[in-house]
């Protein structure tokens, strides 16, 4: 079972401007602090961290990131940023209360260790700071479909260096071929995952955002997400670490 060119171009247009309505989500969950020190995980090139940055109305002194290919990292240590090697699996190159954000766009499910990565984000966070946490959802509906059809999630078919595996819908085909294990999808978690995940590390959700309802397109898309981010494509999660509380010792709502 074959795509077609213009099924392939078409489905690749839905996908890009649910893309595009997620960012924007995310953007306006971001709240205005321009007194902030910034870490991004998993930069890249930096050009999301930007906007990002100006979100939070921030200069580029104050934004840091961690970054492991050699290429981003260079351009986006090029636009001003402290941008550090380092393996996300392992201790993160900055000190303890370091920031006020640290934000993770779509990371954690490139994550093995997620308890590190919480721990870790809790370690470099400045009491109080805050934790942006955003990813795919795997009780999304177009997972749940392809689950149901038989088929891997759409979230999961990137699990592979020779490209993507059982999905015949999904629209990358070669994934992460030759691009590394550090691309592939290890665990693609749901919102109450998200959330049990912060309080057990001490960390308190304050807000929670869906976007991209598909099936669903456009207006009705972002209405239903609003209304049901537990079933969104796309979820994100912002949690405080509260002064003096243990990892742990926050009760789930």
């Amino acid at each position: 079972m074959k795509l077609g060119p213009a099924a392939k171009k078409r489905l690749q247009k839905i996908y890009e401007d649910g893309d595009d309505e997620y960012r924007r989500k995310l953007l306006a969950a971001i709240p205005h602090r321009p007194d902030a020190h910034l870490l991004d995980v998993g930069c890249d090139d930096g050009s999301w961290t930007a906007q990002v940055a100006a979100r939070l109305g921030v200069p580029p002194d104050q934004v840091a990131g961690i970054e492991v290919g050699e290429g981003p990292r260079e351009r986006a240590r090029a636009r001003g940023y402290d941008v550090r090697e380092g393996d996300l699996e392992q201790h993160w190159p900055f000190d303890d209360d370091s920031f006020d954000v640290v934000h993770a766009n779509q990371v954690i499910e490139h994550v093995r260790r997620l308890d590190h990565f919480l721990e870790e984000s809790v370690r470099v966070l400045r009491p109080g700071g805050l934790l942006v946490l955003c990813t795919e959802n795997l009780a999304g509906w177009v997972n749940i479909g392809a689950l149901l059809l038989g088929f891997m999630p759409f979230s999961l078919t990137n699990i592979s260096n020779r490209g993507s595996v059982g999905n015949p819908f999904a629209l990358h085909p070669t994934g992460t071929e030759g691009r590394g294990e550090s691309w592939q999808h290890v665990h693609v978690v749901t919102l109450s995952a998200l959330d049990s995940l912060c309080r057990s590390h001490g960390l308190l959700p304050e807000s929670v955002f869906g976007a991209t309802y598909w099936p669903a397109l456009g207006r009705l898309s972002a209405a239903l997400a609003e209304r049901n981010p537990r079933h969104a494509h796309f979820i994100g999660l912002i949690a405080r670490a509260p002064d003096g509380v243990a990892p742990g010792s926050i009760p789930s709502a």
